[in-house]
C-alpha cells in the first residue's frame, strides 16, 4: 500500500503535530508491518530527519505552507500519484485530493472557543475543518474527550472519528542532575493556558520561598496579546522568569532534569502532551481541573482551578516542597504510563489508514 502524507509540520522546528508525525515515522519503522508499505511524504522543503528503516519518498513542493499549498499544490501532486490513502495530520485536507483521506482534529478549540483566534484565520480555519472533515473517509483524534466534541460541533458520527491516544515522546530527563526549585512550562503560549496566572501564583509561593523560579518555553501565539514581562513585573518575578520561544531537545533534556514541577493550566487541549512527557520524566504535575486532563494523567497530577491564583500557589508549594505529595505523584506516574506508548500509536494509526484505504477498494 501507498500512504501519502502532508508532512509540512515537519519543516522547519517541529513542534506539536510535527513532534507527533516525527514519533510516528519513527515508530512505524520500528514495526514489520509498517515497513511492508510505501510511504509517500509530500513537503515544501526537505525535513532535516527521516527513519533510514522505512521506505519514504520525499515530494518536495516549493512554496509556503498555508492553505493555497494545501488546496492546489498538495491536491495536484496526491491527484497524479494516486496513492491508495492520504494522512493529513494538522486539522485540514485538500477538499479536491481525489483519495481517501484521514483527517487528524486534535481539539477543536477554534470551534469550541472562537473569541480565541483572530476573526480571519479563525474562519478560515473552522470553515475548511467542518469541510475537511465531512469529506474525510476518517477522522483521527487523540482522546475520547475530543472525539465527543468532534461529533458534537461539527456534526459528524462517533463511529466515523477514530481515537488513538498519543504518547510521552519528548526527549528523557538528563541523568544525574540535581532538582531545583524550579517550575517549568513548555507548549505554545496561548491565553487559554493562564500563563499570567501562573506567573502571580509563582510571584506568589516567592514571598515564602524567594529560591523559586519559572521557565516558560513556548512560541508566543497570545489573542490577544498577553505582555508577560509585565506580568513578572507585577507579581515580583522580574529576575526569576525565563521566557524562550524554543529550545533543542538537549536543552529540554536538561530542564526535566532540573525541574521539581511541571505546570501547565489550560481550559481546553486534545490530550496536553507535555504534562505528560513531564511525568515520564519524573517531574510531578499541576493541571488545570478538566475533563482530558484527567483523562489523561490520572492520579499522577494535582489538578486547580485556573482562575485562583492562591489556589494554584498551594498545589505548586505542595508539589515542590512537601516530601509527601511529591512521592505520591511520583508513585502515580507508572501506572499512568503504562496507557500509552508509541508502538501502540503505530500500528493503531496504521489501521485507521489501511481501513480507509480497504473501503476505497
Amino acid at each position: 500500500m501507498r500512504v501519502a502524507i502532508d508532512g509540512r509540520e515537519l519543516c522547519g522546528r517541529p513542534t506539536g503535530v510535527g513532534r507527533f508525525l516525527s514519533h510516528l515515522l519513527a515508530a512505524w519503522a520500528k514495526l514489520p508491518e509498517a515497513r511492508e508499505h510505501e510511504y509517500l511524504l509530500y513537503v515544501p522543503e526537505v525535513p532535516l530527519r527521516l527513519p533510514p528503516d522505512l521506505r519514504v519518498h520525499t515530494r518536495v513542493l516549493p512554496g509556503a505552507s498555508g492553505t493555497w499549498w494545501e488546496q492546489v499544490r498538495l491536491a495536484s501532486a496526491v491527484r497524479r500519484d494516486c496513492p491508495d490513502v492520504l494522512f493529513c495530520p494538522a486539522y485540514t485536507s485538500p477538499l479536491a485530493a481525489g483519495v481517501p483521506v484521514v483527517v487528524a482534529l486534535h481539539d477543536v478549540s477554534f470551534l469550541a472557543h472562537p473569541e480565541w483566534f483572530p476573526a480571519g484565520s479563525g474562519l478560515r480555519r473552522r470553515l475548511l475543518a467542518r469541510l475537511s472533515a465531512r469529506r474525510a473517509v476518517s477522522v483521527f483524534t487523540i482522546s475520547e474527550f475530543s472525539r465527543g466534541e468532534i461529533a458534537f460541533r461539527l456534526r459528524v458520527a462517533r463511529e466515523r472519528v477514530r481515537v488513538v491516544p498519543l504518547a510521552p515522546g519528548g526527549p528523557p530527563a538528563a541523568p544525574g542532575l540535581l532538582r531545583e526549585p524550579l517550575v517549568l512550562y513548555v507548549g505554545s503560549i496561548f491565553n487559554r493556558r493562564h500563563l499570567p496566572e501562573l506567573i502571580a501564583a509563582c510571584g506568589k509561593l516567592a514571598l515564602g520561598h524567594p529560591e523559586v523560579r519559572l521557565e516558560v518555553v513556548g512560541e508566543d501565539r497570545t489573542y490577544p496579546s498577553q505582555d508577560l514581562g509585565a506580568a513578572a513585573a507585577a507579581s515580583g518575578m522580574e529576575g526569576r522568569l525565563s521566557l524562550r520561544s524554543y529550545v533543542p531537545d538537549e536543552e529540554l533534556a536538561v530542564l526535566y532534569g532540573k525541574a521539581s514541577v511541571f505546570a501547565f493550566l489550560s481550559d481546553y487541549e486534545g490530550f496536553g502532551l507535555t504534562p505528560l512527557e513531564a511525568i515520564a520524566a519524573g517531574v510531578p504535575a499541576v493541571l488545570a481541573e478538566t475533563a482530558v486532563a484527567r483523562e489523561v494523567c490520572g492520579d499522577a497530577a494535582l489538578y486547580v482551578p485556573t482562575g485562583d491564583v492562591g489556589a494554584i500557589a498551594a498545589a505548586l508549594e505542595s508539589a515542590l516542597f512537601d516530601p509527601a505529595t511529591r512521592r505520591r505523584l511520583l508513585a502515580a506516574g507508572p501506572a499512568t504510563l503504562s496507557r500509552y506508548s508509541w508502538d501502540r500509536v503505530g500500528r493503531d494509526t496504521l489501521a485507521v489508514l489501511l481501513d480507509a484505504a480497504r473501503r476505497r477498494a
